[in-house]
């Protein structure tokens, strides 16, 4: 059942690329009236890009696991299996 949940979990995460762009988007309008700095911008100071990157990759990843979970929650309760590991292996 493992193997049918490989294409699902792309979709998702293709899903959550999308979902957490739009969410970047909105939130990075509430700290700036501008588009949000990149690398390729000539006329912006290190600070912003910094902050921006910093933003966008949290967004990204919370978006991402949130997403991933919620889809590994949906996938056992359709299928009764848990598409991974049951918890984190414990460190020595």
């Amino acid at each position: 059942m493992g193997a049918f949940f490989t294409p699902f979990s792309i979709l998702t995460g293709l899903l959550a690329g999308q979902l957490s762009k739009r969410l970047f988007q909105k939130l990075w309008g509430v700290i700036d009236d501008n588009e949000a700095p990149k690398s390729k911008h000539r006329e912006i100071t290190m600070a912003q890009l910094v902050i921006a990157l910093l933003v966008e990759g949290a967004v990204a990843r919370l978006v991402k696991g949130l997403v991933d979970h919620g889809g590994r929650r949906g996938w056992a309760r359709l299928t009764g299996e848990w598409p991974g590991e049951e918890r984190p292996e414990p460190e020595d």
